[in-house]
């Protein structure tokens, strides 16, 4: 009861703000299709709504308000619109909008609810409803959660629809025929006997004065041409003939490039610095003390970078905790796991006590890691009289407004943000300490644009990492009568929470102490009874959200432990998940599929194993058998991963293998190299040597299977594929060597 008064609180909190405040401005769908005017119109340019814009040329502009970082969005969204639009795919154009409510990330919004996916009810819906009606207003353009899909698949569908109608309208109009006539076929409007009536392009001007109409039906998944089909990305080209701009391209007249260091420990700060020559040296404009560290301003990166190491002294006030190691912090965690009170506590199933039991406990942990983005960490800002300019990769330019304009001290309608091809975001590029530094530094040379960029190593070491966790897993085993037999399993977890930091920082909002929402989310499995104790960890570290946030550590404690729960049951670890997913067709397909086309059961040489694991996560359910070969003990290679994905609606297939092969990589590295550690308050690695990665020769053979259980559940996929690969390693090494091992990174010797 206290669980749903909770829950009934938040709900009526937020159907309170929706009421007060802003009202239902999503009330309906047709609300976010934007104005005609919304998207930059050229001369030779009409837009049909804030999505689409057509030209004289015949071409098809698709306003794609979420950041390409190499996961595909800039692609999968303009399908949509083309999809609906029935427009041929050369002639799509994709555009960065301007901000506008109606871009904003809603389903990122209502992914942050207190619920598990798997819940539903009355309380669920009327809050997801809710929170759906305040995203526009309340939310932000902002790219993650593995939520761009699912955020565009009705309105961007819509908005192509909607397109569609006002020209088949304006070559009734033109042509003197009825609409019922007409139709769109490749592009350009046609007599139901194909015969052609005008193109796209031949319609520019006969539509601007026609009425809106409430959007048209959408197109049932049986009558799509482009959706499910591998079509070339959009941004292929311009990445290889090296035309496209990544935020480290950005060359503005008269720029200067400014170069970082950062306070040693954590939250500390530059208090003041001492030149030691009296005059700043040629090629050097300006030493600025920026939010966090002191930045070198000059016609060079080389340059300031340097003068940072040789013509600077700088007095640094130490952070809360300057002497932190990672031996102590370990520690601390271990206390809190024993004695913590937990912030969360949820359990499912009816708990007993039988006469007999065996108890298995097993204790995992998992470190720090940095997201080591390929394109360096960088912003380019320029500030004058008519207000900000800023230029930088980005995951939410909604913030960067935002803060932008606190630096400045400026509205927020005077600061616009560009957002250029990214990188690698992984979530770091969400953070907002670039901003505030290049902003900084770009007032103290005002209409100079000032390019920040830090190098790898002030990267690594002044990240906002994934959380260092601690789990321990008991189950309890009925021993009367001979066989074993589960009766309840419990797992008590530590870690640091990123959505309790993230706005706390971000825009000042309170700590609510209150756990990372993917970090607790249920296994699907149907254990007798379940417990989870959620604490959170304080500390002075920073901590953000990291390729698949709480599910990458959380899923190689779950199913590390369902394997070793298997062995004591002496089951086969695939046999017995499929017992315990009976309830879960989807879930037993997509382990089923990943377990056949892996060959699990089949002879393999000695000394080498298969492991499996499985993972549910935003929206989508992923399982992934590894094989790995330990010939002699002690040298891990992983030979091959099969994985298997039912996202709902595939919209490009050739983008989700992709996405999973990205993300079982970046998983891997994590799983094998990635370990932030700390002494005296800071950061020991420093760059690529000791903060490694899976390079190409040591890359798996990789197979993905696309699973079609006919869910019409949209799932993402940029990061469902990193959780399972950590612990299908784990229980593959098990069966190669006998070993457990329940630390991440994954260590032979």
């Amino acid at each position: 009861m206290k669980k749903l008064g909770r829950r009934l609180a938040i709900v009526g909190g937020f159907a309170g703000a929706g009421l007060l405040g802003v009202g239902f401005w999503f009330a309906r769908e047709r609300d976010r299709l934007g104005n005609r005017r919304l998207l930059n119109l050229k001369s030779d340019e009409v837009g049909l709504n804030g999505w689409v814009k057509i030209g004289r040329d015949d071409s098809v502009t698709v306003a794609v308000p979420r950041a390409e970082m190499g996961q595909g969005v800039q692609t999968a969204l303009a399908m949509l619109v083309a999809e609906e639009l029935d427009a041929r795919w050369d002639q799509i154009k994709v555009e960065e909008p301007p901000e506008s409510a109606v871009y904003r990330n809603v389903d990122i919004l209502i992914d942050g609810l207190p619920f598990s996916p798997e819940e539903a009810g009355t309380v669920v819906e009327t809050a997801h409803w809710v929170a759906g009606k305040l995203g526009g207003v309340l939310g932000v353009n902002a790219t993650g959660g593995s939520t761009s899909v699912r955020d565009a698949w009705r309105p961007m569908r819509t908005a192509g629809a909607v397109a569609r109608d006002l020209l088949l309208r304006a070559a009734s109009r033109k042509a003197g025929l009825p609409v019922a006539e007409l139709t769109v076929v490749d592009g350009e409007v046609r007599k139901l006997d194909g015969t052609k009536v005008a193109t796209f392009g031949e319609l520019v001007d006969s539509v601007g004065d026609l009425a809106e109409r409430p959007p048209p039906p959408l197109k049932k998944p049986a009558d799509f041409k482009l959706i499910g089909k591998p079509l070339p990305r959009v941004d292929t080209l311009a990445k290889v003939t090296g035309a496209a701009t990544f935020g480290i391209d950005v060359r503005l007249p008269g720029l200067l490039y400014a170069a970082v260091r950062n306070a040693p420990t954590f939250g500390g700060e530059a208090l003041s610095f001492t030149l030691k020559q009296e005059k700043l040296p040629k090629g050097i404009e300006k030493v600025v003390i920026v939010p966090g560290g002191i930045a070198a301003i000059g016609t060079s990166w080389w340059t300031a970078n340097r003068f940072l190491d040789d013509g600077v002294e700088v007095k640094w006030q130490a952070g809360p905790e300057p002497t932190l190691e990672s031996a102590g912090l370990w520690k601390r965690y271990g206390e809190l796991l024993e004695s913590g009170k937990p912030a969360l506590t949820r359990t499912l199933g009816t708990e007993t006590k039988p006469g007999q039991v065996q108890v298995l406990t097993a204790t995992y942990r998992a470190p720090y890691l940095a997201h080591t983005a390929m394109e360096p960490m960088n912003c380019t800002a320029k500030a004058g009289p008519q207000g900000v300019e800023v230029w930088m990769p980005n995951q939410s330019p909604t913030l960067m407004r935002m803060v932008a304009a606190k630096v400045a001290g400026v509205p927020q309608d005077q600061v616009s943000v560009h957002t250029t091809f990214l990188g690698g975001g992984f979530g770091r590029r969400a953070e907002v300490d670039l901003v505030r530094q290049a902003v900084t530094c770009a007032l103290a040379l005002s209409e100079r644009p000032v390019q920040l960029l830090w190098s790898r190593e002030e990267d690594v070491r002044h990240d906002f990492y994934r959380p260092m966790a601690l789990a321990r897993w008991r189950a309890d085993l009925e021993t009367a009568g001979g066989a074993q037999k589960l009766v309840g399993v419990a797992k008590r977890q530590v870690a640091q929470s990123p959505a309790d930091q993230f706005p706390a920082r971000t825009i000042g909002l309170p700590v609510q102490g209150q756990p990372e929402g993917n970090a607790v989310e249920n296994p699907p499995y149907a254990f007798p009874f379940y417990r989870l104790d959620a604490i959170v960890a304080d500390g002075s570290v920073p901590v953000g959200f990291w390729r698949s946030v709480g599910h990458s550590h959380t899923a190689f404690f779950d199913e590390s432990f369902v394997d070793e729960l298997a062995a004591a049951l002496k089951k086969d670890p695939y046999d017995f998940r499929r017992e315990l997913l009976a309830d879960k067709p989807r879930h037993l397909k997509v382990l089923e599929t990943a377990a056949r086309e892996a060959g699990w059961g089949m002879p393999l040489p000695q000394g080498s194993g298969r492991g499996i694991a499985l993972r549910a996560s935003f929206g989508s359910i992923v399982a992934q058998v590894a094989e790995v070969s330990v010939p002699d003990g002690k040298t891990l290679e992983v030979k091959r991963v099969t994985c298997a994905i039912d996202c709902g609606p595939v919209v490009n297939p050739a983008i989700v293998r992709a996405q999973m092969e990205s993300g079982i990589i970046y998983g891997l590295s994590a799983a094998l190299y990635g370990e932030i550690t700390l002494a005296n308050g800071a950061v020991e690695q420093s760059n690529f040597p000791d903060y490694d990665a899976v390079r190409l020769a040591e890359a798996p053979a990789m197979t993905v299977h696309l699973v079609d259980s006919g869910s019409q559940i949209i799932g993402g996929v940029g990061e469902p594929g990193t959780p399972p690969i950590a612990p299908a390693v784990a229980n593959a090494i098990f069966t190669a060597t006998g070993r457990r091992l329940r630390d991440l990174p994954l260590r032979l010797a």
